[in-house]
């Protein structure tokens, strides 16, 4: 089966066969399937002004605030340069606010602006769509396997990683 691609740039049009990629690895799986949930995540987010990650650090400083920088990045399994970055973001769009404690200048305490609290009500509602969407016709009997089959693949690659 072709389909007839129009590309707006160059004004050609051509006939392509889509071809699908055939493969024994669950990699490519795990990979297609974080890529979709990802960009769909991040299609839902948008009217939110948050990407996927920096909602991560939204929800750990709902769930506690006043953590450090240091203290996301470990939580979030993120490197601290990345999630500076993603905080000075969040800053400049008024969510949070960065408090340097006088006890100890060496640390940087991250808090919610009240623009981020509020931003709390209309964000969770959107997460629970999503988390219904994507899981809808799988029973949490299926997603604690997939969980569970997750983490067995995690620590192997892990036990892999240190041979």
């Amino acid at each position: 089966m072709y389909q007839l691609i129009y590309q707006q740039k160059t004004g050609c049009a051509a006939l392509i066969r889509p071809i699908k990629f055939y493969h024994d690895n669950i990699g490519i799986d795990i990979h297609e399937a974080d890529l979709a949930i990802t960009n769909y995540v991040k299609r839902r987010l948008a009217p939110f002004r948050l990407a996927p990650e920096q909602n991560l650090i939204m929800l750990l400083l709902w769930q506690s605030e006043g953590v450090t920088q240091n203290e996301i990045a470990d939580s979030l399994g993120k490197d601290k340069a990345g999630v500076a970055r993603m905080i000075l973001s969040l800053e400049s769009k008024g969510y949070v606010k960065r408090i340097v404690p006088s006890c100890d200048r060496r640390t940087v305490q991250i808090f919610l602006t009240p623009e981020g609290q509020a931003l709390k009500d209309r964000v969770l509602p959107v997460l629970d769509e999503i988390k219904r969407e994507i899981s809808a016709g799988i029973g949490e009997d299926r997603f604690a396997l997939v969980r569970s089959t997750l983490s067995a693949i995690l620590a192997n690659v892990e036990r892999a990683s240190r041979q």
